[in-house]
C-alpha cells in the first residue's frame, strides 16, 4: 500500500487534496500539520465515507526534528501544501530526498519555483520527481500554452490574469505570500527586454465574458514570468496579473503597493492577520464567481497575426479547487505508475489539458475559446 503525506493537510488547499484522495483505495493518507486538532478534525469528518487509510500526525516543518521524523516515515510522496513559500527555503524537497520520497507543492513563489532545478541531478540519480508550483501557475497555466503553442510559429506575447470572487474562501498564507511583494520591484521580460515591474500596481481592467464581465487587474510576481519567456520563445513580452473583486478592496491595495513603493511602508507582511480580518468583513458583497484568462499571441505557420484567449469560468464559490487539480493530477500519476519523469523541476509539461478536462466537468468550470485575428 502507498503512503501519501499531505503538509498542511486541514489548510485552505490541503484539506481540498485530502477529500479528493481519500476517494482511492489501497493508499494510506497521513493529514499532516502543526495543529493535530485540525488534523483530526478532517480525519473524522472524511471517515465514514473514505476509501483510503486516514491517519494523523504531528508534524512542524521549521523544527529540527523534521528531517528525521520524515526519513522515519519514509513516505511514497510528499504533497508540500504549508506556504506562503516566499522566503521559505528548500527544507522539504531535501528531506523528500533523504527520505527517498516524490515531492509536490503548490508554491507559486518565483524562487521557490525557479530554483528547484537545483535539484535535478539528486533526483534523478534517486529516481525521484520533485516538482514545484503543481498549482494554476506555472501548472494550468503551461499546461493550456503547451495545448495551443502548435498553431505559432512564433509567439510574441503570453498575458495571464486570474480574478477570484470575493466571497470565494482565502488562505491567510496566500495573503502573507502576495502582502510580501506587494510595492516591490520584481523583473519582467517587456518590449524584449527585462524591466522593473511593481507587485500591484499598474491596474488594467480585462474583460472576462459575459459570466463574470470585466474585472479590475495588478502586477502579481509569479514563476511564469521568469519561465516562459525562455521555454515558449517569446518574442515581445510575459505578463501576469491578479485582481480583487471588490473596487474599494482592488484600490486599496493598489494605495498599499504605491506607499510602499515610495518608502512609507517596509513591508505590508507582518499586517496579515489584520488585513485579512479587514478583508473578511467585506465577505457579505460582491460574488463567489472566479476566472483565469489565458491569452497567447505571435504569428501562426500561416504567417498571420492571431491571438488565442482561453478563458476559464469558476461559479458556485469553486474557485479554490483550481489551485489543487495541477498537483491532484500529477499526484494520481505517480501513484499509478503513469509519470515516469524524474528530476527537479517547475510544472511545465508534467500533464496535458485533457487531463484537466474532467476536473473542470466535476466542478462545473465553463471553458471558452476565442481566436482573434
Amino acid at each position: 500500500m502507498k503512503s501519501v503525506l499531505v503538509l498542511g493537510g486541514y489548510g485552505n488547499f490541503g484539506k481540498r487534496i485530502v477529500e479528493d484522495l481519500a476517494n482511492l483505495s489501497n493508499i494510506t493518507i497521513y493529514i499532516a500539520g502543526r495543529n493535530i486538532d485540525k488534523a483530526k478534525t478532517l480525519q473524522d469528518q472524511l471517515a465514514s465515507t473514505a476509501k483510503a487509510e486516514l491517519k494523523r500526525m504531528a508534524l512542524d516543518i521549521t523544527h529540527k526534528s523534521f528531517p528525521h521524523k520524515l526519513k522515519a516515515l519514509s513516505p511514497d510522496l510528499v504533497i508540500h501544501t504549508g506556504g506562503p513559500f516566499q522566503g521559505q527555503d528548500f527544507t522539504v524537497p531535501k528531506a523528500c530526498l533523504n527520505a527517498g520520497s516524490h515531492y509536490v507543492d503548490l508554491s507559486d513563489d518565483r524562487r521557490f519555483v525557479c530554483d528547484i532545478t537545483q535539484f535535478n541531478k539528486r533526483a534523478q540519480e534517486k529516481e525521484l520527481l520533485l516538482v514545484s508550483g503543481a498549482s494554476s501557475v506555472p501548472g494550468l497555466s503551461s499546461a493550456v500554452i503547451n495545448y495551443y503553442k502548435s498553431q505559432f510559429l512564433q509567439i510574441n506575447a503570453i498575458d495571464v490574469a486570474i480574478a477570484p470572487g470575493n466571497k470565494a474562501e482565502r488562505g491567510e498564507a496566500t495573503v502573507r505570500g502576495i502582502l510580501s511583494y506587494t510595492g516591490r520591484p520584481f523583473k519582467v521580460f517587456n518590449d524584449s527586454r527585462w524591466v522593473n515591474a511593481y507587485g500591484w500596481m499598474n491596474p488594467k481592467k480585462l474583460y472576462f465574458g459575459s459570466k463574470l464581465k470585466g474585472r479590475w487587474l495588478a502586477n502579481v510576481d509569479v514563476p511564469d514570468l521568469e519561465l516562459f519567456p525562455k521555454v515558449y520563445n517569446v518574442k515581445n513580452s510575459v505578463t501576469f496579473q491578479a485582481g480583487l473583486e471588490l473596487p474599494l478592496l482592488h484600490w486599496s491595495m493598489i494605495a498599499m503597493a504605491y506607499m510602499t513603493k515610495i518608502g512609507l511602508v517596509k513591508n505590508w507582511a507582518p499586517l496579515t492577520k489584520g488585513i485579512v480580518k479587514l478583508s473578511n468583513a467585506f465577505k457579505t458583497f460582491g460574488t463567489d464567481k472566479g476566472g483565469m484568462n489565458v491569452a497567447i499571441s505571435g504569428l501562426t505557420k500561416e504567417h498571420k497575426e492571431i491571438t488565442i484567449n482561453w478563458t476559464l469560468f469558476a461559479p458556485n464559490g469553486v474557485g479554490p479547487y483550481i489551485p489543487t487539480l495541477s498537483t491532484l493530477i500529477i499526484v494520481k500519476k505517480l501513484l499509478t505508475d503513469k509519470l515516469s519523469t524524474r528530476g527537479a523541476k517547475p510544472c511545465i509539461g508534467l500533464y496535458e489539458l485533457e487531463d484537466f478536462l474532467p476536473y473542470a466537468q466535476r466542478y462545473n468550470l465553463h471553458i471558452k475559446e476565442q481566436q482573434l485575428g
